[in-house]
């Protein structure tokens, strides 16, 4: 068993869950941002084949961003997340923490058991905390479709409670009970915009191996996590500029007519009359479209748009798509 002295040795890894478009990304841009002083390395996990969260978290001299695409880290790129701790071991005098983001649909007990396996990852990383990001404006709609979603606010050590901006206090105190019923010993927080003191989430020490294995004896086992096959994720790429009220039109006729299967969208557009990049997100009827950085000379001006939903045709969402090209 190692000793107190041996644990504070070790780099602590932050794990952050959330359903798709609970403002996981955003809480890393956050933490990234605060005048902390912590080198930081970020690895971020995306559904799809590209990754739109990578290009919007916020490049610092002080963060390390790691992107693994095209699968989850709780099943198929597993082994990579397994590498890219061990190769983070050699760096433990140089580096104050790791945050990792999951897809919005992981699994979380596969991904905390790495942290077992492997004996150069336990014996230099060691797991701070699962922190679940819960979007409050979805919250009980995701955890009727989606085992995930339970599994998330089951298994974390703390929880924020985002986007309380937008639900009423009532809507609120019965969010906490419900997360109460599914999980009675996390600590929780209600963020806007998942705003939080980074002392709250990193550096918490709050897994507890052995509370988990308590409830869960197989924890550590091998388990073989199967996604709902309905849903999957697919990107729609586009060189010509995008007339953004054409696109805004559309994907509120989706919106209206699969609101429920259209889970979550996400994009950086090459708009037509803006000389920046614009970014898109939708999760479910909720959007914002935003400018962001301005394009570089010697870069692509390329649209870029995620899609993830259940049986939802590619085809269908190309056409419509390329109806919002700018004429």
């Amino acid at each position: 068993m190692s000793t107190a002295s041996e644990a504070s040795k070790r780099i602590p890894a932050t794990v952050v869950t959330g359903f798709l478009g609970s403002g996981k990304t955003t809480l890393i841009n956050h933490i990234l941002h605060e005048e902390h002083g912590k080198t930081i390395a970020v690895i971020v996990n995306e559904f799809g084949e590209i990754s739109i969260d990578g290009q919007l978290i916020v490049r610092d001299e002080q963060a390390e961003l790691i992107e693994f695409n095209n699968g989850c880290l709780c099943c198929t790129v597993r082994g990579d997340l397994i590498e890219t701790l061990q190769k983070l071991h050699e760096r433990t005098d140089s580096l104050d923490g790791i945050l990792i983001e999951t897809t919005g649909l992981a699994d979380p007990a596969p991904v905390a058991s790495t942290f077992f396996v492997a004996d150069e990852v336990k014996n230099s990383i060691r797991l701070d905390a699962f922190v679940t990001v819960v979007d409050a404006v979805n919250f009980n709609m995701n955890l009727e479709q989606s085992t995930e979603a339970v599994e998330q606010v089951a298994f974390s050590d703390v929880i924020l409670i985002n986007k309380v901006d937008l639900v009423k206090p009532e809507q609120l105190k019965a969010i906490e009970a419900r997360v109460r019923v599914l999980n009675p010993m996390a600590r929780i927080h209600y963020t806007t915009n998942a705003e939080i003191d980074i002392d709250k989430i990193i550096g918490v020490g709050a897994f507890d191996l052995m509370q988990k294995l308590d409830v869960d004896p197989s924890f550590l086992d091998d388990h073989e996590h199967e996604h709902d096959q309905a849903i999957s994720s697919f990107i729609l790429e586009e060189s010509r500029p995008i007339d953004l009220n054409r696109f805004s039109i559309w994907l509120n006729e989706i919106a209206l007519t699969r609101g429920e299967d259209l889970l979550r969208t996400k994009g950086v557009f090459n708009a037509r009359g803006f000389r920046e990049r614009i970014v898109f997100q939708s999760v479910r009827m909720l959007t914002t479209m935003r400018p962001d950085r301005m394009w570089n000379d010697d870069e692509p001006r390329i649209s870029q748009f995620v899609v993830i939903g259940r049986n939802l045709d590619r085809v269908e969402f190309a056409k419509g798509f390329e109806k919002c090209i700018a004429g």
